[in-house]
Formats: structure tokens, C-alpha cells, sequence
């Protein structure tokens, strides 16, 4: 289980075309891949599982509760996101409620992941 930060302050300014904000590249792949946005509600869970496929998991809003082989659960906030490998167990669960983006592809690794590495 690797831990990433990603926050629009950390990414590039944009100024072109009288622009104004900042934009963060997430990950660079070339194959089939999927991308999806996930919502849990109060005492929410994605049971504990395998994973199909290498999977990155970003923190839109609320807290996570997120364990892998170790059985440790470690919290995210929005702006973290936490990596699996395939096949890699693990679990994600929420007290108050949570929003994530999944993004899932069988050729990631972690140095296709774009984002700062962070230590939990």
C-alpha cells in the first residue's frame, strides 16, 4: 500500500488564455483503463477483497479508513490517495460518509502515479 498527496496548489498554474487556476496530472498510462466515482454514506464499507486490477483510490471529500495485508487501518482526507496492486487485499470504510475517484488499469504501477508520495 503506497500513500500519495494531491492538492491543486501543489500542481501547475495556469495562466494561458487569461486563465486562472491550477491543474494536477494525476497519471500517465497508454492502455485500457477505468475511472470511477465512488460515494460512501455514514458507516459506509467496500469489504474487505481482493484487487482485480492496480488501483489508485483519491479522496474528494470526507475520511477514509483504508487497510491492506497488515490489517491496520490508516485515515485519508481529501487531497490522499492510496495505491493497491493487483491482487493485493484490502478494505475501505468510512464513519461519516466519503467521495473518491478510482482510477484502474492492469499495466499501473506506482511510476506511472504523477503525485507527491506520502507516509502514513
Amino acid at each position: 500500500m503506497e500513500f500519495y498527496k494531491f492538492t491543486a496548489e501543489s500542481g501547475h498554474h495556469i495562466t494561458e488564455f487569461n486563465s486562472n487556476f491550477y491543474m494536477k496530472q494525476i497519471m500517465m498510462i497508454d492502455e485500457e483503463s477505468k475511472i470511477g466515482l465512488i460515494q460512501l454514506n455514514e458507516n459506509g464499507v467496500i469489504g474487505y477483497h481482493q484487487a482485480v486490477t492496480p488501483q489508485l483510490l483519491l479522496i474528494i471529500q470526507g475520511v477514509g479508513l483504508v487497510r491492506s495485508y497488515s490489517g491496520k487501518f490508516y485515515s485519508l482526507h481529501p487531497g490522499e490517495a492510496v495505491f493497491w496492486t493487483q491482487d493485493e487485499w484490502h478494505e475501505t470504510k468510512t464513519e461519516k460518509g466519503l467521495i473518491g475517484l478510482i482510477l484502474e488499469s492492469k499495466i499501473i504501477t506506482s511510476e506511472h502515479i504523477l503525485l507527491e508520495k506520502i507516509s502514513k
